[in-house]
């Protein structure tokens, strides 16, 4: 279990310090799929580096399984926007790159990489560089690298949002599949709602400047999931329940000006 409680953030400090979270609490289950959506300068990705340990807390803390997040933790897998790969090692041994790193000998992280890249769809791309894979692959072996140490937890910062939108729903269905297969509890950060809602068991609304979380919307579809959800009113509606908030949040610089 993962659990947020009163986290808040500021970049800066002083009269120039810009708020960037403010009192975030929020609890993810074992196993649940949870999606993060809000505009642009609301803290999505602030609060994904936050339950990383990446960067400290101001106030509240992060906590997984009731043990404190107090720096970098072998616990939790991040996958950043772009892959992040590094250009002079090959697909397999960029995913192998972390167990190295832990110091697991070479025969044992070379056949767990080849069993991620299996699972991501890349069993046939290991000896290829990231400049020899596509946008979609090159983020496929990111997720395989950030699976690598067995995580309990997984954050995904808007990984597939560089990809056209034919391309990207495939890659929702296979990162599906991937999270029933491994069980890993995931985080996702989306600005995209129909992804959210295809993918997440609830999903979060983040608004405001400083961010704060004003929605949470439970996802009743079954699993697994395909395309055609999309098109049920389970997915009307959650998608209405979403956008509602947005809408408003967007709409408050308007009304505040008509009123000025």
């Amino acid at each position: 279990m993962i659990s947020v409680a009163g986290v808040a953030y500021t970049y800066g400090s002083g009269r120039t310090g810009r708020p960037a979270l403010a009192d975030i609490s929020l609890n993810v289950a074992p196993r649940e799929f949870v999606g993060i959506i809000g505009a642009n300068g609301t803290g999505k990705s602030t609060l994904l580096r936050i339950m990383a340990g990446l960067i400290p807390p101001m106030r509240g803390t992060i906590t997984i399984d009731s043990r404190r997040v107090d720096g970098p933790d072998r616990r939790v897998g991040l996958v950043f926007q772009e892959p992040r790969l590094l250009p002079w090692r090959s697909a397999l041994d960029n995913v192998a790159f972390p167990l190295e790193l832990a110091g697991v000998p070479r025969g044992v992280r070379e056949a767990r990489a080849r069993e991620l890249l299996g699972l991501v769809g890349l069993a046939d791309a290991g000896a290829l560089r990231p400049h020899q894979l596509s946008g979609g692959m090159r983020q496929r072996a990111a997720i395989a690298r950030a699976l690598a140490l067995e995580p309990a937890v997984l954050l995904l910062d808007e990984p597939f949002s560089a990809l056209d939108a034919l391309t990207r729903e495939r890659f929702n269905r296979q990162l599906e599949a991937i999270w029933r297969e491994t069980g890993t509890t995931v985080v996702l950060v989306t600005h995209s709602i129909s992804e959210a809602i295809f993918l997440a068991d609830r999903v979060a609304v983040l608004a405001g400047r400083p961010g704060r979380i004003v929605a949470e919307v439970p996802i009743s579809l079954s699993r697994p999931r395909s395309v055609t959800d999309l098109d049920t009113a389970i997915v009307s509606e959650a998608a209405a329940a979403l956008r509602a908030p947005l809408e408003l949040e967007a709409a408050e610089p308007i009304l505040s000006e008509a009123v000025g």
